[in-house]
């Protein structure tokens, strides 16, 4: 049978740019479908680049790195305005547009924007951005990476400023001087932590009795610390019952709890999780099953339940992050034309990055899962405020620490929080790729100063531990 492409990709996003370019870079022809021109995906246009130029944004403006040094009420700008920090975003992602643009055009990508859903298990009928004339197109192998979107309760006024979700934020006309968080997971508490930087009242409401339970226990509890020395209230072990708008009202927002309680702020972000961008794809025409969340569930190949159709990124849930995305991508263009047919192609170690403000970023396993598994473990610390480059800059909350086998002294996990932690735990990666012990942090030299040395300071820490 005849095909137009040997490779249709359904999304523009790193798993989608990745697969593309994978298939074209062994000779095979490959169109991306993208339905706006902003090409990218969420992570470009509204997701992880926006968000944490955002965040650099206001850590810049509202002079929050160097509160540790000059004071609590030290501030770069004293009237921070949205337009201030939105000036740099879309700086960044248009940049960010064109490089991805160029990368497709390079490797003879062709990108086609336009709507696409399903005909059959190997037909996609486009409709143009305009809303301009339908076709047809064909392709041997078909990947879906067209990634997620916040979820929404249709009980919900949103409006998009009073009300809205992560992916309004960079379409807020104005700032508000107080802000609830419905749900508190990676998301929700990124942008609770980034607003209540800026001196916004923040309340964050979610009914889990802990912050981010799924990192190391010492780790959230120095996250809530944090949080709440910046004046932000938590209402943990809370549901929300109904959110309503209140016209003429000072805090027009109101926030109804299961517990009786109401709450009152000048908007409210909606920070419930996401949901696969699978509504319009008509996947039922291939035969492509999807969960409730519409999420599509794939084998260690990415292969759906129909063979050729494979699904990357988002849109088949954790881990959700852009990194591994782009290895989805990259391992599923490989299987479908047989370069590792015999391989797993599943994304083994990786860092976990949460840029809430103090920074985040985890690998391994943590206390409770060593725990949970019966395996023995042991942990060294290092504390920011003891190491000479975390006095220089004032970080004086950030730690990272260490978990260890006592017997073998292999790395089994890393936790850090505070400054450059999603850049710190790249070393920590690399000896455990290796199978390395901590005694290889215990006898390196770091230059010095630098928050490098906390490897060195929890090693000895750690090996402290074992010998007393």
């Amino acid at each position: 049978m005849e095909f137009d492409y040997d490779m249709i990709v359904i999304g523009s996003g790193p798993s989608g740019q990745r697969a593309a370019i994978q298939a074209a870079k062994i000779g095979r022809r490959a169109a991306v479908i993208e339905r706006s021109r902003a090409v990218g995906g969420v992570c470009v246009n509204t997701g992880t680049i926006p968000s944490k130029t955002f965040r650099e944004a206001v850590l810049h403006l509202s002079g929050f790195r160097e509160r540790g040094i000059y004071g609590s009420s030290y501030r770069v700008k004293q009237d921070i305005s949205i337009d201030d920090l939105l000036y740099r975003v879309h700086q960044v992602v248009r940049s960010e547009i064109d490089v991805i643009r160029n990368q497709m055009s390079r490797n003879r990508v062709e990108l086609i924007e336009s709507t696409a859903r399903f005909v059959d298990p190997h037909t996609i009928e486009l409709q143009s951005a305009a809303g301009h004339g339908r076709r047809q197109i064909s392709a041997a192998k078909i990947v879906v990476a067209c990634g997620t979107e916040a979820a929404r309760d249709g009980h919900i006024p949103f409006d998009g400023q009073q009300v809205f979700t992560s992916d309004d934020v960079l379409g807020l006309e104005r700032l508000p001087r107080s802000l609830i968080v419905v749900g508190a997971g990676v998301i929700g508490v990124e942008y609770a932590t980034m607003f209540a930087a800026l001196g916004v009242r923040v309340t964050i409401v979610d009914k889990r009795p802990t912050l981010l339970p799924f990192l190391d226990h010492e780790i959230s509890a120095a996250l809530t610390y944090v949080i709440q020395q910046s004046n932000v209230t938590m209402r943990l072990g809370e549901e929300v019952s109904g959110i309503d708008l209140r016209q003429g009202a000072s805090k027009p927002v109101e926030v109804r709890l299961r517990s009786g309680k109401v709450l009152h702020a000048e908007a409210a972000l909606y920070s419930i999780g996401r949901v696969g961008a699978t509504a319009r794809l008509d996947l039922d025409k291939a035969g492509v099953l999807r969960d409730e969340r519409g999420r599509i569930a794939v084998n260690a190949h990415f292969q759906s339940n129909v063979g050729h159709v494979y699904a990357v990124g988002d849109v088949i849930g954790f881990p959700s992050l852009a990194s591994t995305s782009y290895e989805q991508g990259r391992s599923a263009a490989r299987h479908a034309f047989g370069l590792r047919a015999d391989e797993e192609a599943g994304i083994g170690l990786f860092p976990y990055g949460i840029y809430t403000v103090p920074e985040i970023s985890t690998i391994g396993r943590n206390e409770d899962e060593l725990t949970a598994a019966g395996i023995p473990y042991e942990i060294g610390k290092a504390n920011y405020r003891e190491i000479s480059r975390g006095q220089i800059i004032g970080d004086r909350t950030g730690m990272l620490k260490i978990v260890f086998s006592p017997d073998t002294r292999k790395l089994l996990g890393v936790h850090i929080m505070g400054e450059g932690a999603s850049e710190l735990i790249h070393i920590g990666q690399t000896l455990m790729a290796h199978d390395g012990c901590i005694d290889y942090f215990a006898d390196a030299v770091f230059n010095f100063p630098t928050l490098a040395e906390c490897y060195k300071t929890a090693a000895l820490d750690g090996l402290n531990r074992l010998s007393s």
